[in-house]
């Protein structure tokens, strides 16, 4: 027998003889096949007048009415004045074409820090970004370009109160500056929370399992209408690349804050005048109060200052077990800081709110008008 690698040149050669064999044979038993082909077959799926499946459509759709909207951002940080004292460097993002009048909306680390926000859209044109307001804590950014409004093509905001696990997904974006990317997925769960700071977190958040790199944060997630339904903003990765787990900020949330950044610059939110609370097992006790603060106005209690004696001297101590214990809000349990600050700033000051407190071993509901 020959090797693997040979070249055989004889007709009587094994090697030849072997595949020939092997084509003979296939050839007869696909000569049958077709003998008993049945006559009725039916494609597998339809098919549109351009060939395109429904799935190829739906994503075809998507794609072509959503990729004008998207912008590849590209920011600068750091004085290049100064080279000997501070070394400049570049990072790129995504965002999202929110109106007519040149507001874009992208994640707050995307231009966190930048000295200079460029925006560059689906025709190839670039402008100089400005920033209209920032919310750090759910990690938005609006910024805005002075462009034509025809060049200008604004997303369709969706719903994200009705998302379910295994809906399909679309995610837009320029990964590793590669400009509008497409790539598809589907929801792996809902309602989960991102933390953006020790303290922190980004509440409802939507994990998928399309490919999200670098250079996708502030990119839109749609649905199979062309909808938005969320912001692509992180991935969970030892590598920093792909893994199967992203996640976006929802679109509900994202209809309450822009507005808000773009009229204040900032996200207005209630104060509940509570200035520093001690976690526990049992909920959060509260150490301090603004004297002047919705809490204190409502009869919310701090600790209580208990005066001592030892020998001559009088000391003042206080008394932590004194104070409310927090353990829920409108009837929601909230053990933990987040917890109890993302059901305070889902309302608007003015709103009434109802507190409740373990005090002195007993529940107490507290009604407490924010600020």
């Amino acid at each position: 027998m020959c090797g693997r690698n040979c070249i055989c040149k004889k007709l009587s050669s094994p090697c030849v003889i072997a595949v020939l064999g092997f084509v003979l044979l296939t050839d007869i038993s696909m000569s049958g096949l077709r003998a008993q082909e049945p006559m009725n077959l039916k494609p597998p799926r339809a098919y549109n007048q351009e060939g395109l499946t429904p799935d190829e459509a739906a994503a075809v759709y998507v794609y072509e009415s959503n990729n004008r909207s998207v912008a590849n951002i590209a920011t600068r940080i750091g004085n290049p004045r100064v080279m000997f004292l501070e070394n400049p460097t570049e990072d790129a993002g995504s965002g999202f074409v929110l109106d007519s009048e040149g507001h874009i909306l992208t994640n707050f680390h995307v231009i966190e820090n930048a000295q200079r926000i460029q925006v560059t859209l689906f025709s190839g044109e670039s402008y100089e970004a400005d920033p209209v307001g920032v919310d750090p804590i759910n990690d938005m950014a609006v910024i805005r370009i002075k462009a034509p409004p025809e060049l200008l093509f604004p997303v369709r905001l969706g719903d994200s109160a009705g998302l379910r696990v295994g809906m399909k997904v679309f995610a837009i974006g320029n990964p590793f500056g590669l400009e509008r990317t497409m790539t598809t997925g589907i929801i792996s769960s809902l309602n989960r929370s991102l933390p953006v700071t020790k303290a922190r977190s980004i509440k409802s958040v939507i994990q998928i399992d399309a490919a999200i790199n670098p250079g996708n944060s502030g990119g839109p997630l749609l649905n199979s209408h062309g909808e938005l339904i969320g912001m692509n903003t992180a991935i969970a990765s030892r590598t920093g690349q792909n893994s199967g787990i992203g996640f976006a900020i929802p679109v509900n949330l994202i209809r309450r804050v822009v507005p808000e950044l773009i009229e204040h610059g900032r996200v207005i939110r209630p104060d509940s005048g509570i200035l520093e609370v001690l976690r526990t097992e049992e909920g959060l006790r509260i150490l301090r109060l603004d004297p002047d603060g919705a809490a204190t106005k409502a009869g919310l209690r701090g600790p209580e200052l208990r005066r001592t004696k030892r020998g001559l001297l009088t000391f003042e101590v206080e008394d932590r077990n004194s104070a409310d214990l927090i353990v829920g809000v409108n009837g929601k349990k909230t053990l933990q800081v987040d917890e109890f600050l993302s059901e305070v700033e889902s309302h608007r000051p003015g709103e009434q709110i109802t507190v409740e407190v373990i005090r002195g071993g007993k529940p107490v509901s507290v009604p407490m008008k924010l600020q």
